[in-house]
């Protein structure tokens, strides 16, 4: 524990500590395949899985290791209640939409039930009604109006004035009846062995870095390798391949928090969330035998906000008020990108680039969206009819509140693309004590700072890779965040996540050491 309370010291997925996921070697050749797929996350996993079952070949690239991703830190709900959106739906798309959005999920739902039965996959799957409260006045007629989405498109729900949890000041709830949640690695675990036992080929540590196209589409590797496909799927968190659909315009990211607690209280079954802001959300987990809860929440744009480890108190508190919190063993974090129109972005990356598909934009719930993806890209690739298709479909033309965020959006890039060029700090790296970082100025440039906890020096340029806006130091996870497109870098610089390919240039730190004040300009 450390200087916060009961909070671990270091951040660390369950979901990953708890499952042995097999190594895979680098690409080392140049292949040629049916279908080349980029991301070793629930998306690429399972289309991988749905392609190598239909006899196509297949290979899966991952940048790092297989199932590390965003798959790896998420809450692993399974379900078609995605907070306040049914409502906007309808008033944005129209209620056919709205209904296959629902449609989509549920059909995701009802797939990893029917993969789980069939693969006798031990994942912890257990079905549970999800909850969703009102803790305001404004917030209980939001609940209200979506609950009169629900019956319009009927959709299993009800509304309520009580949940069995004891949270004060409920106003009322929304029950969506028979959902799930499960171990999301157990059960993605079983699809990789099921990928190699049929063939299909998967490469960890290799980064795609562009796409040809034209007669041949071919994916080009960081180390000089080509894949050659029919159909390339670019199935990582934020697309590494954008061609002209402009997606880092077209997208934010943001990040929410995680805690995995041991309680007082029991948490009732079902899984919950708050409508309102501070998001809160609650669903259990059995981690070495015994019945714990996930305590998530806490969004906010990646790179913006306040000291993130804030967040994680924050987490604490509420667990602590609701259920009462004996210890914590595990802390982690999350990215989400969300679409202009909150519709994940699924299927031709272009009009132009048929053979180009892209997945992303899951908005928090990417075990159901993303395992939609998944069915709708293979049955692309196959030929096969989808009814989903122009629902997803990136190319759709975008709602008058959709071309509202858009500016919105990138006003606020823009801000902040100025607001870190005039950002400068005066302060001496050489003061900064075991495990801290600060923004300092080295001969009149921003540069980041952070000293580890065995008292080495790290420095990086804070300039993004992608296109320029200045990374923000993220204390909770120790890394440098971009707030522009949410681009992550561990403090050695290291691409942790997209849209960002090349690491922030690293500076020797024993130079740094070794300068004076005056060579420095502190």
């Amino acid at each position: 524990m450390d200087k916060h309370g009961k909070l671990p010291d270091s951040t660390e997925s369950y979901w990953i500590d708890s499952t042995d996921v097999p190594t895979f070697p680098q690409l080392d050749e140049n292949i040629s395949v049916d279908a080349v797929i980029v991301g070793g996350g629930i998306t690429g996993i399972t289309s991988a899985y749905l392609l190598a079952n239909q006899g196509r070949k297949v290979a899966l690239l991952e940048a790092d290791r297989v199932l590390n991703g965003t798959t790896g830190h998420t809450t692993a709900k399974i379900t078609a209640q995605h907070d306040l959106i049914y409502d906007e739906l309808i008033t944005n798309m129209g209620k056919s939409k709205a209904r296959l959005y629902y449609e989509a999920n549920m059909e995701a739902l009802t797939f990893i039930k029917k993969t789980i039965d069939k693969l006798q996959i031990k994942c912890d799957f257990s079905e549970q009604d999800a909850y969703m409260y009102a803790t305001t006045e404004e917030y209980k007629l939001k609940i209200e109006k979506e609950a009169e989405a629900y019956k319009t498109l009927n959709i299993d729900g009800e509304l309520t004035d009580t949940i069995p949890l004891d949270i004060l000041e409920i106003r009322n709830a929304l029950i969506m009846r028979k959902q799930g949640q499960f171990h999301p690695l157990k059960y993605l675990s079983t699809l990789v062995q099921q990928i190699k036992e049929k063939g299909g080929l998967i490469f960890e540590n290799t980064t795609a870095v562009n796409v040809e196209t034209g007669e041949h589409t071919t994916v080009l590797t960081r180390d000089g390798f080509r894949v050659t496909a029919k159909h390339v799927l670019a199935c990582s968190h934020f697309p590494f391949y954008e061609g002209v659909g402009l997606y880092s315009t077209r997208m934010y990211a943001d990040r929410s928090y995680v805690l995995a607690a041991k309680t007082k209280k029991k948490l009732p079954d079902g899984v919950f969330i708050s409508a309102g802001k501070p998001k809160r959300s609650l669903r259990s987990v059995t981690i070495n035998g015994e019945e714990m809860v996930l305590i998530v929440g806490e969004s906010h744009k990646t790179g913006q906000g306040i000291d993130t480890m804030k967040h994680y108190e924050a987490l604490e508190d509420f667990g602590q008020q609701v259920l009462g919190l004996e210890s914590i063993e595990y802390r982690w974090s999350a990215q989400d990108l969300t679409t202009l129109d909150k519709v994940p972005y699924i299927g031709a990356i272009t009009s132009g680039d048929s053979n180009v598909l892209i997945a992303t934009g899951y908005r928090k719930w990417g075990m159901s969206n993303g395992t939609a993806a998944a069915l709708l890209l293979s049955d692309i690739v196959l030929g096969k009819k989808n009814n989903f298709e122009q629902l997803f479909t990136p190319t759709r033309p975008q709602a008058t509140q959709s071309l509202k965020n858009f500016f919105v959006q990138n006003a606020n890039v823009a801000s902040h693309l100025i607001k870190g060029k005039l950002e400068l700090s005066n302060i001496d790296p050489k003061t900064l004590s075991n495990d801290q970082a600060a923004i300092t100025t080295v001969k009149g440039e921003r540069k980041g700072a952070y000293r580890d906890t065995n008292g080495e020096l790290h420095i990086v340029d804070t300039t993004c890779t992608h296109v320029g806006c200045e990374v923000e130091w993220n204390s909770g996870d120790r890394t440098w965040d971009c707030p522009c497109h949410g681009s992550r870098f561990s403090f050695t610089g290291d691409v942790i996540e997209g849209p960002a390919e090349k690491p922030l240039q690293k500076y020797d730190y024993k130079m740094i050491d070794n300068l004076t004040s005056e060579d420095s300009g502190y």
